[in-house]
């Protein structure tokens, strides 16, 4: 990049970036990639205990009459496993990488909210304590991921395992919306100068609009749990029949965002995939505008599906032609996406590299998903196959495929940016080998199950049923997965200090990231970048050209118009501290203390104002003088 800083404005720049050493600056940091690095490491070690349930529930399954589970510890093992995955992992981890990639890509130095990306992962971390200390003292919630009332009523679920859960949601729901709000900010308001609406990478287009899909969705999810915690703690009827409440309201907000929440997971994961097959295909993907029209034709389809989960309820059957009808819809934009990275890669001059085989298995393992999916659409269909085996194939072929599967691709696609070392190459295929495989042989032989009449949420069957074989061999293919995820963060770990150096840019990608060092320094970018096309490394790698003007004296960002990302005017950025920590800790105060009492919302408000008060103080600085200037 052209332009360079003197010694004395490059170290000014850093010391005004950089964290306080030690403990403090771990504890006040609002790096996002520091941030978004908290939230992968604790995402790695959320799916190894997921999947250790996993298999031990699958160990439980392989032969006929097995009784090395009780049926309360299945109960709670399913409830833990299933709640970890979908509010934990799967979300969370989509999050991190756009906390982690948008500003990289967006050639800016922070987010547009330093400090609510921190708070936002300390209430995170407050979600994930919340649901697995009660299960380090044997209180763990065992009524599924989505505890239908009655069963979660106050009449049936005596104690507080039904209360963890719910809070639970709400602990890490608030963090998530924190998240989207953050990076929704950053993409509308600081793309860099030329990044016009048509200009946006396809997966910072993906994040954008997963962000404004969980913002108009998760607060029904907040909604319906705080609903059913009135309903145990102070006796409010939300949802029981004899005093005029409906147990079918919570299953309509809840899958208001249940199914939304389905694509607010796959559209990142689509994001990923069109940037690795653009750089793997050496040219500009196919169809881009397309792509990003299709993510939003998904978007707005997904809240019109989310009672297809309740054709078995006793709803109106004129209302379940409409959603069968939805359902299937939204297969096609989702089929369009498909087609255009198949014709990016027949275009183009494909390398098979590790990150591209990720992304050729999520493309088999996604469709077999989605046909599955067009199948359970059909109301008559769904009526018999719903709880049975059949449902928990499509929906592990669904998220595994759409969203696993990817992420580990892009895992290894970015892995060299942010340590500046390559993952093993020989090592990767093995573990993808591994993963694929064994995926689709646990997972597969589920549809052949549910087709059997084997229903979801058995902790044992008998033998005459015929169910040994077929769950035998899916739970040695479990076990091959799981074997395929160790291989997987035994390559990361090595690879971190043993692998080949990166370099910048080792893959020779089109995006902004590329051109800083890998890893990044603090504040990424010495100049922001000025683009004028979708693949500025490709077209302007020469002569990329910078905006000059920003202080180096202390932490500033560029803040640019919504259509046409003109510059607008300078903005200061906030710099570490610790009141995102202790406003977390308030929250977290709170939503613990009001599972045991309604008072725990007033006396839970005066920390938390407080911490507020210390986040919001306002601090004097001397404002930047100087024009903003574009040089080559």
């Amino acid at each position: 990049m052209t332009a360079p800083l003197t010694p004395e404005q490059a170290d000014r720049l850093a010391v005004s970036w950089r964290d306080a050493p030690g403990l403090w600056g771990f504890l006040t940091t609002v790096d996002h990639k520091r941030i978004a690095a908290r939230y992968i490491l604790t995402v790695v070690l959320l799916m190894f205990l997921a999947g250790m349930l996993a298999l031990d529930m699958r160990l439980q399954l392989a032969w006929p009459d097995m009784g090395r589970m009780t049926p309360q510890l299945y109960n709670e093992s399913f409830s833990l496993h299933g709640s970890t995955m979908l509010f934990l992992v799967s979300v969370p981890v989509m999050e991190a990488m756009a906390i982690w990639l948008v500003p990289l890509m967006l050639g800016q130095r922070a987010l547009a909210f330093p400090r609510l990306a921190a708070f936002s992962y300390w209430l995170y971390l407050g979600g994930v304590l919340m649901l697995w200390v009660p299960h380090a003292v044997g209180i763990t919630p065992d009524l599924g991921w989505f505890e239908y009332p009655p069963l979660s009523g106050p009449g049936y679920a005596p104690g507080h395992r039904a209360d963890i859960w719910a809070q639970m949601i709400t602990f890490t729901e608030v963090a998530a919306l924190a998240a989207s709000v953050n990076v929704v900010a950053t993409v509308l308001k600081m793309r860099p100068p030329g990044m016009t609406l048509a200009r946006i990478p396809v997966f910072v287009w993906s994040q954008a609009i997963a962000g404004l899909m969980t913002i108009f969705s998760l607060p029904a999810v907040m909604l319906v749990t705080s609903m059913l915690i009135a309903d145990r703690l102070v006796s409010t009827q939300f949802f029981a029949p004899a005093a005029g409440g409906d147990p079918i309201l919570f299953q309509h907000l809840f899958w208001w965002f249940g199914h939304p929440e389905v694509y607010i997971i796959f559209l990142p994961a689509a994001g990923f995939v069109s940037m690795i097959v653009e750089t793997f295909s050496r040219r500009t993907l196919f169809g881009h505008v397309a792509v990003v029209l299709s993510m939003l034709g998904i978007a707005a389809l997904a809240f019109g599906l989310w009672v297809h989960h309740m054709f078995a309820v006793g709803l109106p059957r004129l209302g379940n032609d409409f959603y069968t009808a939805a359902s299937m819809a939204v297969a096609l934009p989702a089929g369009l996406q498909i087609f255009c990275w198949i014709a990016t890669l027949w275009s183009g001059r494909p390398r098979f590299d590790t990150p591209l085989l990720w992304v050729l298995g999520f493309i088999a393992t996604f469709v077999i998903g989605g046909l599955s999916g067009v199948m359970a659409a059909s109301a008559p269909l769904d009526q018999q196959i719903t709880d049975t085996y059949f449902i928990v194939a499509h929906f592990h072929y669904v998220l595994i495929g759409g969203a696993i599967l990817p992420l580990l691709g892009a895992f290894c696609y970015w892995y060299p940016k942010a340590t500046g070392r390559l993952m093993s190459e020989r090592l990767g295929k093995l573990a993808f080998w591994l993963i694929v495989g064994g995926f689709n042989l646990g997972f597969f032989p589920m549809h052949l199950l549910g087709l059997m009449g084997m229903p979801r949420r058995v902790y044992t069957y008998s033998e005459g049923m015929g169910w040994g074989p077929l769950n035998l061999v899916a739970t040695l293919g479990s076990a091959i997965a799981v074997a395929g995820g160790l291989v997987f963060v035994a390559n990361a770990w090595w690879s971190r200090r043993h692998g080949a150096l990166a370099g910048p840019d080792p893959w020779g990608g089109s995006t902004l990231e590329w051109a800083v060092p890998s890893p990044p320094p603090q504040h990424n970018f010495d100049h922001l970048p000025v683009v004028d096309s979708l693949t500025p490394l490709w077209t302007q790698k020469e002569a990329l050209q910078v905006m000059t003007g920003l202080a180096v004296e202390r932490r500033e960002v560029l803040v640019t118009s919504v259509i046409e990302a003109t510059p607008e005017y300078r903005q200061k950025s906030p710099k570490p501290s610790i009141a995102p920590l202790f406003s977390a800790l308030a929250v977290t105060i709170l939503f613990i203390g009001s599972i045991f009492t309604p008072w725990a919302l007033v006396w839970g408000a005066v920390p938390l104002a407080a911490a507020l008060i210390a986040w919001f103080w306002p601090q004097r600085e001397r404002a930047t003088t100087g024009p903003l200037a574009v040089r080559r």
